[in-house]
Formats: C-alpha cells, structure tokens, sequence
C-alpha cells in the first residue's frame, strides 16, 4: 500500500514539474539540440544617421597634347612637378596626392590621317582632404599650377566619424524594429519576451559627390573657387526574431 502511494505521489511531481517548463518558455530544443520557438516575430528595420563630411577628393587632371609623344610625356612630367609642388607648399602632404590615370596615345581625330598626327596626354589625380573647408582654396591652387580640369568632387567620412555613424543607424534601427515587433504583437495577441535573434548586413554610406566641371579654359586667374558641401548618411538595416508568448 505504502510502494503504490510512493509510486503515485512521483507520477504526479513528474506531470507538475512538466507543466511548469510548458508555461515558463515558448522554446523547445530540436532533435540535433538546437533551441525552437514555438512562438515568434520576425522584422526587418533600417536605420539612418546623417553628418556633415569631414573628408573630400578632389579628381582634377593635368593634359598635354603635340605632334610627338614624347613631347607630350615630357609636358606632362612638367606639369606633375609643378602640381605637387604646388600643394606640397599649401600643406599636403606626398599620400594626399596620388595617381589614378596615366595615359599617352594618339588622338582619335587624326588616328585615319597618316599626314597629321597628334597624341594627347592626361595625367588624372586625387586629392585628399580633411579640410572640406579647403576645398575651394585646394582648387585655385591646383588650377594655378597647371591644371586643366577639375572634372569631381566627392565628400565623405573618416573612417572613425563613420564607425560612430554606423553605431547610431544601427541604434536607430534597433528602435524601429523593437516598435514594429510591438505593433505586431499587439495586433496577434502576443506580447514580446526579449530578442532571441539579431542580425545586419553591411552598410555603405551615402556620399555627396558635387557635379562634373571644368576648368580647361583656365577661368579667371584671380577669382576663388566657392564649393558648398552636403550631409552624408550611413544606412543600415536589422533582422531581428523576438520571442514571444501569449498577451
């Protein structure tokens, strides 16, 4: 009698204990040991943050063109040293100017002419800014010391002012997606019980790139160039599972 009593007395802590693990948690583990929700809500939220630039390339190019193409290399060498020395002495320094197009060759126009031939020469460079102020002043001076085309300016962040951007879009989104998550569960008769899962995908920010221009007429020697900057933003965006449990 006693043996019978013991045996149902630990049946009945077995089926308590089991209905207290169903109503705590709206997970489940998987046969392969991994944790299911029985219960969940899934959104995706972007995020946003915007900042004035603190960086800028230029992209302006020194050409040459003549009857010899070795005349016109040596144009182009001329004009290079003048360039760097020009913005070297305003305050750059040898890695805020590089190369990003060298190129000598025979101009179309006179390509089906063997009677007249002339070549054509560009030097193409970029030049970096953590002034943006400057940019205006960085572009008399460059045209000043020879070249002929200013074609773009791209304004954008340091590497350190974007990771702080990435950090507010991604709070942003955060707090879109936990608001979303909010509004869904309400309308399923849910309530949410913490993130089980989050995730983002990569951002690129937007940058402000002013129109394409030129200066190969050279302008007015003593006027300045004036350049108005515009905001740049970070975009991100979250996926984030919520578990849930009945409102």
């Amino acid at each position: 009698m006693n043996r019978r009593l013991t045996a149902l007395i630990g049946i009945a802590a077995l089926v308590a204990l089991a209905g207290c693990t169903g109503f705590a948690g709206t997970a489940t583990p998987t046969d392969t040991g991994e944790t299911q929700l029985e219960r969940s809500i899934e959104v995706t939220a972007a995020g946003e943050a915007t900042s004035a630039p603190d960086r800028a390339t230029l992209s302006v190019a020194v050409t040459a063109t003549g009857d010899d193409a070795g005349a016109v290399r040596d144009e182009l060498d001329a004009g290079d040293e003048e360039l760097r020395a020009a913005l070297t002495e305003w305050g750059l320094g040898d890695d805020d100017i590089r190369t990003e197009e060298y190129d000598v060759r025979e101009s179309y126009e006179t390509r089906d002419d063997p009677n007249q031939t002339r070549y054509e020469g560009v030097h193409r460079y970029a030049i970096e800014l953590d002034d943006v102020d400057a940019v205006g002043e960085v572009i008399d001076v460059a045209v000043d010391a020879g070249a002929d085309q200013v074609q773009q300016i791209r304004f954008g962040l340091s590497e350190e002012r974007e990771r702080e951007l990435r950090a507010e879009a991604l709070d942003v989104a955060m707090a879109n997606a936990d608001a979303d998550a909010d509004v869904l569960a309400n309308a399923s008769g849910l309530e949410v019980a913490g993130v089980y899962d989050v995730s983002t995908a990569g951002s690129e920010p937007r940058r402000f790139a002013t129109e394409q221009f030129n200066t190969a007429d050279g302008g007015d020697a003593g006027a300045s160039t004036s350049v108005e900057t515009g905001d740049v933003s970070v975009r991100v965006s979250v996926n984030v599972v919520y578990e849930a449990v009945p409102a």
